[in-house]
């Protein structure tokens, strides 16, 4: 039995209350939002529990009328479900086809050698200091460009709003790099000794060891996807197109700010990336605990 001394015991209590009070300060504008979205009207503020509960922002969030006690039928504003998907899909999409690029590329900047290598790298994290929103005119007459000759590739497409996220792969390829750095190349060329290709040392040598960051950047790049509005608000325009990121403006116009259907429609955008988060949550902790073990 361990008997701890009272200054260690008053220690541990003051660590326990600053993590509870840091706590509650993170989860008070969540708490407020979800308050908001089950408050009936759409008015702003309130105290944290509502005073006249009601579903009617979820019901319309979902797409399903709200009877109102006085028999008015509320029908649903706008296509959130339609919204969300659409964001999904960019976000994954992106995401997916970010990782393959920035995982092969840092590869080839970790282990190859070849001309002009340490300048292409320079150059990457030149772009990367520069927000996308310095380039949103460019961005705009370059798709537009494009749409002329290929129209599914244009302005207004989720295709173009999925390239437009690809270009910002430069910060992955050099945290990926970081990682494949610290793998010692021993290991890659003790399988090509055994007979495997370049490829197939990639594939089966490094990529089972750098599940943890790999786990990372998605995160990072769908949590990107989901959240970001510059870029979507320049290129996508028709109302079916939009993402929830930019057709939740709807709801805070100057002559109508529908705050309860706002905080419904922002918990909404939160569920995926919790889902993904928590799926990727326990990749990186297998690809800890796999790296730990000694074989």
């Amino acid at each position: 039995m361990i008997v701890h001394g009272k200054s260690l015991r008053w220690r541990l209590l003051a660590a326990h209350t600053g993590l509870i009070a840091l706590m509650i300060l993170i989860l008070f504008p969540f708490v407020t939002i979800l308050s908001t979205s089950f408050q009936a009207g759409n008015y702003g503020g309130g105290g944290l529990i509502p005073d006249n509960f009601s579903l009617e922002h979820w019901k319309l969030a979902f797409g399903i009328p709200h009877v109102q006690p006085n028999g008015v039928v509320l029908e649903p504003p706008y296509p959130v479900l339609l919204w969300l998907w659409n964001s999904i899909k960019v976000a994954l999409i992106s995401a997916a086809i970010i990782l393959a690029l920035a995982t092969t590329a840092a590869y080839a900047f970790a282990r190859m050698r070849f001309r002009f290598k340490s300048q292409i790298l320079s150059g990457l994290m030149l772009l990367q200091m520069f927000p996308a929103v310095l380039a949103l005119v460019a961005m705009f007459t370059i798709f537009d460009t494009i749409g002329n000759y290929i129209p599914w590739l244009g302005i207004d497409t989720h295709a173009g709003l999925i390239l437009a996220y690809v270009g910002g792969i430069a910060m992955h390829i050099w945290t990926i790099k970081g990682y494949f750095d610290t793998i010692p190349k021993e290991l890659d060329e003790a399988a090509i000794m055994d007979g495997a290709t370049p490829f197939q040392a990639f594939r089966t040598v490094v990529l089972p060891m750098a599940t943890p960051i790999l786990a990372v950047v998605f995160v990072l790049a769908f949590i990107g996807g989901i959240m970001e509005y510059p870029v979507a608000s320049v290129l996508l325009h028709k109302e079916e197109n939009l993402t929830l990121a930019i057709g939740s403006q709807f709801y805070l116009q100057e002559a109508s700010y529908r705050w309860g259907d706002f905080a419904a429609a922002a918990i909404l955008s939160g569920v995926p990336i919790t889902i993904v988060f928590l799926y990727a949550q326990r990749w990186i902790v297998e690809g800890l605990t796999a790296g730990g073990v000694k074989g």
